[in-house]
């Protein structure tokens, strides 16, 4: 399965950097996962629903840890590139905190 399209809307909150679409073969896209800054570094929030319980559930997700790496990879190396980019103030204080 090949990336085909990936499209990144940046934010500048706390933990949320960016909401993320991918396309996979032209033909299967996935929306609303998010690139989430936590305590270990970044990684990618597949999309979810919350339950009744209150608790939340993948809507769509890898199943093979290898993909999940791939995909987590591929996204993150588009988000650096999103922000090298964008330039000015925005740009700026993300790659500070990428830095720290």
């Amino acid at each position: 399965m090949e990336i085909t399209e990936i499209n990144i809307s940046l934010r500048n909150e706390d933990k949320l950097k960016a909401f993320v679409n991918v396309t996979f073969d032209d033909s299967f896209v996935v929306r609303g996962m998010k690139i989430i800054k936590g305590s270990d570094g970044y990684f990618i929030s597949m999309p979810s629903r919350k339950m009744p319980d209150g608790s939340y559930r993948d809507i769509a997700h890898p199943i093979q840890n290898e993909f999940r790496q791939y995909l987590e990879k591929f996204i993150l190396d588009e988000y650096h590139g999103s922000l090298n980019k964008e330039g000015g103030e925005f740009s700026e204080a993300v790659n500070s905190e990428l830095e720290n």
